[in-house]
């Protein structure tokens, strides 16, 4: 009964290990990635706790007014998940040398040379996202949501998910091992001498 016990606590443990490998794995092999989502300005489309499927940005016209999308904002290297509101055109402008005056980029036909950007805004914000993005800045497209994966993906990838998940499935193999130890060398002791045999060996021993 403590065997079936303690294998139970090994397979259970070794299946949740298993899974919190598996499940990001099996979506990077589809060319999309699990992101956590860690703040509310979303909601109520997803909130902070759930886990959000992006898919990677293959084409710039994948991108249309209303879709989700997680970007890197201008000077920033946090990846930010918001709803794009507008496609816009932006002149592209570069610093005139020696001053700190922007001046317009121009093509060859002395046209403004422009670039595309999205206007982006969180579903609980009131206010659009203070900069544009430029497009090549997307990271990629939501797909979907899984409410509440985000808190159990933090906690499987933690020290103490981990230990919980390989602390305990190992105590009980070595319980295993040491109960299996323990039998063999009950299984292996020699049997008692009755009382009539030892007296025979006696007499044998005295004749």
């Amino acid at each position: 009964m403590v065997s079936v016990s303690l294998w139970t606590v090994i397979v259970a443990c070794a299946l949740a290990y298993a899974t919190s490998l598996a499940v990001p794995l099996w979506y990077q092999l589809n060319d999309q990635r699990l992101l956590i989502v860690t703040s509310g300005s979303m909601a109520p489309y997803f909130d902070a706790g759930d886990a959000v499927v992006m898919q990677n940005v293959t084409n710039p016209s994948q991108l249309k007014p209303g879709l989700v999308v997680s970007f890197w904002p201008l000077n920033s290297e946090q990846l930010v998940t918001h709803r794009i509101v507008a496609l816009k055109n932006i002149v592209t402008t570069r610093v005139i040398p020696g001053t700190e005056q922007m001046t317009p980029v121009l093509r060859p036909d002395g046209s403004e040379q422009t670039s595309p950007h999205i206007i982006t805004k969180g579903d609980a914000n009131e206010e659009n996202d203070p900069d544009a993005t430029p497009y090549t800045r997307v990271r990629g497209i939501v797909l979907s949501v899984h409410p509440k994966w985000g808190w159990i993906m933090q906690w499987a990838s933690s020290p103490a998910g981990r230990a919980v998940m390989l602390v305990p499935p190992l105590v009980a193999l070595a319980t295993l091992e040491l109960l299996a130890v323990a039998d063999g060398r009950r299984r292996v002791k020699p049997k008692p001498r009755s009382t009539a045999e030892e007296r025979h060996v006696d007499a044998v021993l005295r004749g």
